[in-house]
């Protein structure tokens, strides 16, 4: 009884790998497309100055849809698709880190949070580029004073239009790469290796604690893939809790065109405050829970989908 209460984990080994890949882009997609607008609305939380323009989640929503449109929510997102090679490498990463962890432990704590920290500053390297210009174009319409670059007039005329372009794209990747040649591509990659590998380091570890507690309080004919789906969602908000300050930071740096994270934080606390470490978290919140429910789901779907055929009789659920 009590093997079968545990939540089994598919190691890399046990993958095919062609059905792995393909189901993973769509999956991928489909994550990023769900959770996109409070993506946008995170990061303008995040850069707006004390609450200029928004006073929180809901009320960014209400006023971005009001004035921009359900098109302005989704502002950057052609952009940011790029960023399912990340989600490729991120994934590939990960298992390949932790097959080789096991190794040297059995430990499934230190297998997780070694395999998360290296498959975040890998899928970061490949991410940054694509979150600065997708930032720049998330940013333009209603928070157009918060960033340093500006579309042309034909562009934000077409902005106002809800009309999506690559001209936009060209336009803001022009701009930054005249005003900070290519090392502007990647300004914030410090800030955003310090959130993000803190983040990813944190959240799988945290996702399986929370697992094998559910599946000790939950009855023993209770679904894993439901333990699964609940304990997410709670790494994800432990992890967006302890990162959000330094997240915070990575989005000024990023839009703001900031050199030094160490000011931008000292900057940030001598305007706004403590409270100015948390803007954006319940936006974060929100938008990591569906998130995290669908990774869970999808992922843990796409790795039982892609069993080598030989291994899935010997796997009961």
């Amino acid at each position: 009884m009590q093997q079968k209460r545990n939540i089994q984990i598919i190691e890399w080994e046990d993958l095919d790998k062609r059905k792995f890949y393909s189901l993973g882009v769509f999956m991928t997609m489909t994550t990023r497309a769900t959770v996109y607008p409070f993506t946008l609305i995170r990061t303008r939380l995040q850069v707006q100055k004390g609450k200029s323009l928004y006073n929180g989640t809901f009320d960014a929503f209400c006023k971005i849809v009001k004035g921009e449109g359900v098109r302005g929510l989704y502002r950057g997102f052609m952009v940011n698709t790029f960023t399912l090679i990340s989600g490729q490498a991120y994934i590939t990463t990960y298992e390949l880190v932790r097959k080789y962890v096991s190794c040297y432990s059995s430990n499934n704590t230190v297998k997780s949070l070694v395999a998360g920290g290296a498959a975040s500053l890998v899928a970061q390297s490949i991410t940054v580029p694509i979150d600065v210009v997708s930032q720049q174009l998330m940013v333009q319409g209603q928070g157009c004073q918060l960033t340093r670059f500006k579309l042309k007039p034909k562009m934000a005329m077409a902005t106002s239009k809800h009309r999506v372009t690559f001209g936009q794209t060209r336009d803001i990747v022009v701009q930054i790469f005249h005003t900070d040649g290519f090392r502007g591509f990647y300004r914030g990659y410090v800030a955003s290796l310090l959130t993000y590998i803190p983040n990813s380091a944190v959240w799988w570890p945290f996702y399986h604690f929370y697992g094998e507690q559910l599946s000790r309080l939950a009855p023993a004919d209770c679904p894993h893939l439901l333990l699964q789906a609940v304990a997410g969602p709670m790494a994800a908000a432990t992890a967006s809790t302890l990162t959000n300050p330094m997240d915070v930071v990575r989005a000024r740096v990023q839009v703001e065109g900031r050199s030094s994270v160490l000011e931008t934080f000292k900057q940030l606390l001598a305007e706004e405050g403590v409270w100015g470490l948390t803007k954006g978290l319940s936006a974060r919140i929100i938008s990591s829970t569906p998130t995290s429910v669908m990774i869970v789901i999808g992922y843990e779907t796409l790795k039982r989908l892609s069993l080598r055929p030989e291994l899935v009789e010997s796997r009961h659920w």
